[in-house]
């Protein structure tokens, strides 16, 4: 317990304008530590820096951050540890899953749809399957030849020529992309990374050591193709991270031209394109029709697809997979053992027996999404008339303009009124996009009117106070 630590100047960073001007020094110093622990911008199980130390670095008595760790122990968020000091932790998290549901918290911090209703039947089918392959496969490092086949077969439908042996299975997207950065990052090389993004990407990469160089993608205007070009040519980055379809957290999806610009850029400089298609599938409305990226290409660009079920089919299938030349998957599925040693064959027969099904499901998946995303929009549009609500054509969440700081607070006043969210730094760098907050689109009809209305008295009681000047955040929304 307690081996990932966060310094005190880091800690500083990541707090950023803390003070709240109608709340005592230590009340406001242990809410913005609160919301980083809520938002996993301090992960659970991570030790803060010592109280003398923090005090110093943010040039405060260190009776004010004794007094903040002490609320926070008191609250749960904090745990003291033998030889370990103040480790981080979410209240009620030993033991069991699930915390925000029998807490009696309504959770909008993850963008996630429920399971398909087909998934029993399928697990049922595939456990039917197993005896099969009882005595042929244990360890599985690469996936079934059978489910390869499949994905890749719905790649070709696509528009994309593939390989059984151009795909590896993973445990899910997460998995793949954290392989895909320590197998192709050392300790210093630049990757590139859109600004905001998902943040365990951004995680992963900064994990293996990289240096990363952000690119604005904004829900109005998506990326800017010069801008994205000139990065790439003049960065020289090792790797760029990017998700061209229904961007999350932003909606955004790259357009054509923009794309084949990216992939010239990146054979230029000889960098490996790492493309997120986790999100390809959930087309709403989008005016355009958009073939996989690697289709796009025509200079022969170095990309790695990541492609999941999770965002489609259900979370609860930990199951990924990438897309890669055969040279990139060998050298992947070598390096996979010092992680873990295959991806469950029950979990695989599952999908194995989905992805036929991946037509009705979509077709289901969109009119879900559709008639969430249009009563959010009525919603939103109807009580805050100020806020900047784009319109999404699919994808997760929409990408909502507060036109003033006050995020991280919106997030901590929600809390107060049973609503979990996650708060526009979460999907930044150093504690950006406090105008921002991200609102999914995934849930149910009568889930999302009420998450609409704690947030209706959490945004009255933050205005109550007074708004933080626009000046003390300049250099970081």
């Amino acid at each position: 317990m307690a081996d990932v630590h966060i310094t005190a100047r880091a800690l500083s960073a990541l707090l950023g304008p803390w003070r709240n001007d109608d709340a005592v020094a230590y009340r406001s110093l242990a809410d913005r530590v609160r919301l980083l622990i809520l938002d996993g911008r301090i992960p659970a199980d991570t030790r803060l820096p010592a109280e003398r130390d923090l005090a110093e670095r943010l040039n405060v008595s260190r009776t004010t951050v004794t007094a903040a760790y002490r609320e926070l122990r008191d609250n749960g968020f904090l745990e003291s540890v033998r030889g370990s000091g103040s480790v981080a932790q979410l209240p009620g998290t030993r033991p069991g899953p699930d915390i925000a549901r029998r807490s009696g918290y309504l959770d909008f911090s993850k963008a996630a749809l429920p399971a398909i209703g087909a998934i029993t039947g399928a697990a049922t089918r595939a456990a039917e399957r197993l005896p099969r392959y009882l005595d042929d496969f244990d360890y599985d490092t690469i996936g079934l030849p059978e489910l390869r086949a499949a994905i890749a077969d719905r790649y070709i439908e696509a528009g994309l020529p593939t390989s059984p042996d151009e795909i590896m299975v993973t445990l899910g997207a997460q998995h793949a992309i954290g392989l895909i950065a320590r197998t192709h990052l050392s300790r210093g090389d630049r990757a590139v990374i859109e600004h905001p993004t998902y943040p365990h990407a951004h995680d992963a990469l900064r994990s293996a050591g990289a240096r990363l160089v952000p690119i604005p993608v904004t829900a109005e205007n998506g990326w800017d193709a010069a801008d994205l070009e000139y990065t790439l040519d003049n960065s020289s980055p090792t790797l760029a991270y990017l998700m061209p379809d229904f961007h999350n957290p932003t909606g955004a999806s790259m357009p054509l031209d923009t794309r084949r610009r990216v992939c010239r850029a990146a054979a230029r400089q000889g960098t490996v394109l790492v493309i997120d298609e986790t999100t390809r599938d959930l087309d709403i409305d989008r005016p355009e029709s958009f073939p996989p990226f690697a289709a796009t290409d025509d200079v022969g660009a170095k990309i790695i697809t990541v492609g999941s079920v999770g965002k489609t089919v259900w979370g609860g299938i930990r199951l990924g997979w990438i897309r890669a030349d055969r040279g990139v998957i060998r050298k992947l599925v070598a390096a996979r053992s010092i992680g873990d040693l295959g991806t469950p064959i029950l979990e695989q027969l599952t999908v194995l027996e989905v992805l036929p099904e991946m037509p009705s499901i979509l077709e289901s998946r969109r009119a879900q999404l559709r008639a969430t995303r249009d009563r959010l929009e009525e919603l939103l549009g109807e009580r805050y008339p100020y806020w900047e609500v784009p319109h999404v054509n699919g994808g997760l969440s929409t990408w909502v303009n507060l036109g003033v700081p006050v995020s991280s607070q919106l997030a901590l006043a929600a809390r107060n009124q049973g609503l979990l969210i996650a708060s526009g730094p979460r999907f930044g760098i150093d504690g950006a996009f406090e105008r921002f907050i991200r609102i999914p689109i995934t849930y149910g009809l009568a889930d999302t009117e009420q998450a609409i209305d704690a947030l209706a008295v959490a945004w009255q009681s933050i205005l109550r106070a007074p708004v933080p000047d626009s000046a003390l955040l300049a250099e970081v929304v």
